[in-house]
């Protein structure tokens, strides 16, 4: 009963872990972004502002759970590895984020709030998805 107890304890901490590096994965786009990411989303439907939102949000899951599963040396360890693994791959996807702004023609943050679907958006989901499984194998 007690490894019960302790394996659901982990669970549950990996859990609120998890939920806090997604809710820092939010913000993060909210802040790269022009305007409130909650309006874009939620309220005019923007299909730009929900594809980098979601690749973000898949990004810090994959590492997330990369960090979980291959995690040794107990739960505090565990927990401490998956943080900083999560932060590193939400810094390396905000890095991605402004370096393909800068190196491109335009402001992304103009593309994301805009109504029209466009490709750059799709790149730069890319990338997220790409930094995330680089930092995952990294983890592994």
């Amino acid at each position: 009963m007690s490894v019960l107890l302790y394996e659901a304890g982990a669970s549950l901490a990996y859990g609120v872990l998890g939920i806090v590096l997604l809710v820092l994965g939010y913000l993060l786009v909210d802040v790269l972004t022009p305007g409130k990411l909650h309006d874009l989303v939620w309220e005019h439907r923007n299909r730009n502002a929900s594809l980098l939102l979601s690749t973000n949000l898949l990004g810090v899951a994959i590492i997330v759970a990369t960090a979980i599963y291959v995690s040794t040396g107990g739960l505090a360890v565990g927990l401490a590895s998956a943080a900083a693994y999560g932060i590193i791959g939400l810094a390396l996807m905000a890095l991605s984020f402004l370096l393909i702004d800068a190196l491109t023609p335009g402001k992304l943050g103009e593309v994301l709030t805009s109504d029209e679907t466009h490709p750059a958006v799709w790149v730069n989901g890319s990338a997220h998805i790409a930094i995330a499984l680089m930092v995952a194998a990294a983890i592994s």
